[in-house]
This record gives C-alpha cells, sequence and structure tokens, in this order.
C-alpha cells in the first residue's frame, strides 16, 4: 500500500483528476482487446494488492451498505478505483484483497484489525456471490474463474499483526490467508521496512523464523514494503517461491519502494514473482519528486490551518492546480514490467495494482478497468500471448502451486 487515501487527500485528488487529461496514445484496437480476450479467457488475471476491505472501513464507515459495489464507485464521496462492472470491464479473474494493518497499530490493536478486515471481506463476497468467491489454492483460483466468478483471497498487509507469535500466524493461515506482507511502512521487532530506518540489517532470527513457518504451511512471503537487505534475508531463509505484491524496478525508478535488480536476479532461483504496481511515485521519477513537493506544502498547509481542513483542501487543491503533475500512463508501468523481465525473465513478472490505496494513478490506468491498456501496450513492444498469460497470472499461479508443494512436504 503506498500513501493512504485519506478524506482530505482523496477530495484534492477527486480535484486534480477531474481536470483534463490526454488519453491512451492510440486507442485500443478490437482486434487488440479481442485478442486480451482470448489470453485472459484461458488464463486468469490474477492482481496481487486491492486495498477496497480498508477503503470501505477507513473512508465510508466500515459498513458494505455505504458502498454497492454493482454501481459506479466513482460517484462516492470519496470515490473509489474498484466496483464490479469495472472488475469486469477489466477483465479480473481473481484478486488478493488487502487486510491492512496501519503503522500507528501495534500488537492486539493490529491483530484484531486483521481479523476485523478478514470478517468484512468475508461478507463483501457473500454480499456479491455472483461476482465473487474465496479461494484458498491455485485449484480453486482456476475453477472459480473458469466458472465465471472472481477468485477473492486475503492477503495480509503488516506483519505487526502476528503479535511477535507464530500461532497467530498459523491461525491466519487456518483462515484463509495466503500470503503476509512482512511489515508496511515502519520498521518493526524483527523486519526491517524500506521507509523506516532499520535497526535489525534485515531480518532478525525471529523473522527467519516466520519466513520458515510461512513456507511450512503454505503462506506465501510477500516482500513487498521490506528493506533490501530483509529481501535477501527472506531469500535465503526461504525454501518457497516469494512474492512482491505490489513493487515495481528500482532499476528504472530508485524509489526504496521497488526491488533493486540484485534480488530480482534472485528470483529464478527461488521461482518468485515480482509484481508490478501502478503507483505514480514508485513508476515515475518525476512523479515521485512531484509529490514530495505536494506532501511538503500539505504540511506547511496543516501547520498554518490545524484546524481548518477545508482551508487546507481549498489551498491544496489550488497548488495542484498551479502545479500540475507530471504525466504518468500505461507506458511507465510497462517500462517496469519490461525491466523485472529483462532482469528476472518473463516467468518472474505480475501485476499488483494498489487500487484503492493511493491517491493518485496513471492517466489511462486509473481504475480496475484499465487492465487491458497495459496488454495492449505489451503487445505493441511485441510480447507474445505465451508471455502475456505468464504476466497475467500463470506466473503467480506457477509460484502458488510450488510453495502448496513446499507446505505438503513439510
Amino acid at each position: 500500500m503506498g500513501f493512504r487515501m485519506k478524506r482530505l487527500a482523496a477530495l484534492a485528488f477527486a480535484i486534480l483528476v477531474a481536470a483534463p487529461t490526454v488519453a491512451f496514445a492510440q486507442a485500443p484496437t478490437r482486434a487488440e482487446l479481442a485478442r486480451v480476450d482470448r489470453i485472459l479467457r484461458r488464463t486468469p488475471l490474477i492482481d496481487g494488492h486491492n486495498d477496497v476491505p480498508w477503503a470501505i472501513r477507513g473512508d465510508h464507515g466500515n459498513d458494505l451498505a455505504n458502498v454497492d459495489l454493482n454501481s459506479d464507485t466513482r460517484r462516492l464521496t470519496p470515490p473509489m478505483h474498484t466496483d464490479i462492472p469495472r472488475l469486469r470491464q477489466g477483465r479480473l479473474g481473481a484478486q488478493f484483497w488487502s487486510v491492512y494493518v496501519p503503522a500507528t497499530l501495534k500488537g492486539a490493536d493490529s491483530t484484531r484489525a486483521v481479523w476485523e478486515q478478514i470478517d468484512l471481506t468475508r461478507r463483501m463476497v457473500a454480499r456479491y456471490p455472483r461476482a465473487f468467491e474465496l479461494a484458498d489454492s491455485a485449484d480453486d483460483i482456476v475453477r472459480i474463474h473458469r466458472a465465471g466468478r472472481i477468485a477473492s483471497m486475503f492477503g495480509i498487509e503488516g506483519g505487526e499483526a502476528i503479535n511477535n507469535n507464530l500461532a497467530l500466524l498459523r491461525e491466519f493461515r487456518a483462515a484463509g490467508v495466503l500470503y503476509m506482507t512482512l511489515t508496511h511502512s515502519t520498521t518493526i521487532d524483527w523486519v526491517d521496512s524500506a521507509t523506516d530506518a532499520p535497526k535489525h540489517g534485515g531480518l532478525t532470527p525471529f523473522g527467519e523464523d516466520v519466513v520458515r513457518e510461512m513456507n511450512r504451511i503454505g503462506m506465501l512471503v510477500d516482500l513487498s514494503h521490506v528493506s533490501a537487505e530483509a529481501m535477501n534475508d527472506a531469500l535465503n531463509a526461504a525454501t518457497a517461491p516469494v512474492i512482491f505484491s505490489h513493487s515495481s524496478a528500482f532499476g528504472v525508478t530508485s524509489h526504496p519502494r521497488n526491488v533493486p535488480d540484485d534480488v530480482l536476479r534472485r528470483l529464478p532461483e527461488n521461482g518468485g514473482v515480482a509484481m508490478v504496481t501502478f503507483v505514480p511515485p514508485f513508476i515515475s521519477a518525476e512523479f515521485w519528486q512531484w509529490n514530495a513537493r505536494r506532501s511538503g506544502e500539505e504540511a506547511r498547509l496543516k501547520g498554518l490551518n490545524p484546524a481548518d481542513l477545508a482551508a487546507v483542501t481549498a489551498a491544496l487543491a489550488e497548488w495542484t492546480r498551479a502545479n500540475p503533475p507530471p504525466r504518468v500512463d500505461a507506458s511507465d508501468i510497462a517500462d517496469h514490467i519490461e525491466h523485472v523481465a529483462r532482469i528476472a525473465g518473463r516467468d518472474h513478472v505480475g501485476l499488483g495494482g494498489d487500487f484503492d490505496g493511493v491517491n493518485f494513478l496513471p492517466v489511462d490506468v486509473d481504475g480496475v478497468e484499465d487492465y487491458p491498456v497495459i496488454f495492449v501496450e505489451l503487445m505493441r513492444r511485441g510480447w507474445t500471448d505465451a508471455d502475456l498469460a505468464k504476466l497475467a497470472g500463470g506466473n503467480l499461479l506457477r509460484a502458488l502451486r510450488q510453495a502448496e508443494r513446499v507446505a505438503a512436504r513439510s
């Protein structure tokens, strides 16, 4: 999860995206979309990370009655990136729904927040049985996709939730959690975060035990958000494939949230998958710098208007109009996909959008309806149907099956 869509930021975002943008350079042709359809009918399009549960909790009163996923959620306040009609338009076949732990929650509070989001996600899936079905294995994902529904899986975002207790880790797996991101934006007792001061030089011995236990019980180790040292430590300890549920390539954009080339080079031996995210600061150095300036302006405005949210929102919107962001589009996403594919190989790349967990998205990939735009961009760069099927979900299915085999032998 990137920059959280808090209400202030979401309102400013809505003002920003209301401005005219340049569309996809050349609209996908009917033949190109038909080719996308053929690929995604055979292989489920699996996204590694979507924050709808936290968006419902944080922005819509934690009440499913406030969010009708059968309708256009762009009309909500704040708007959302995800609804069922747009998921269908985007040809999504399977989704890891993030059950997220904010860095401010610690210990038992963190654990409780994850259980509450698992419950919310279960109720969301049950509310829309024609669209969603829970999956707990690679075979489940394939079966549900063939039945015309969207396979739905849990991914914990933030290892604080296990409260330094492997028993809780095992209980989460028994509840259907298929991956855990070892930490989020802060360093915790046993693993360093990519976006916080390091304390451990990567993983502690207990952190290595967490990785080994996740392998034993068939839970994918997610290395998004962790430091480069922790990535390497986890790969040293792992006996099953790791994933990066929503990270891009450090070799293209040197953001600390991205995966360095030396780590990507280790994925073939491990069998892991780097699922490229669409978050503009992670895929464009220019946007990263712009966003830093905008964050500085937001902090300044809050300091000047500590009790006046409306004034901060209006002034930040005015700043944004006067300082428009650099263009980020599907070509930037494709650059990261191709970099991961060059370094790790086309067997080790996937997609993890981070929809409903970010304030900004590329101009032509601004909701779950727009996955085909990415596939068309890669088609125009010469990607074959077989390679696009691997990117869509084939690589993740292979990694998950390998993790299942490791667990079965344990």
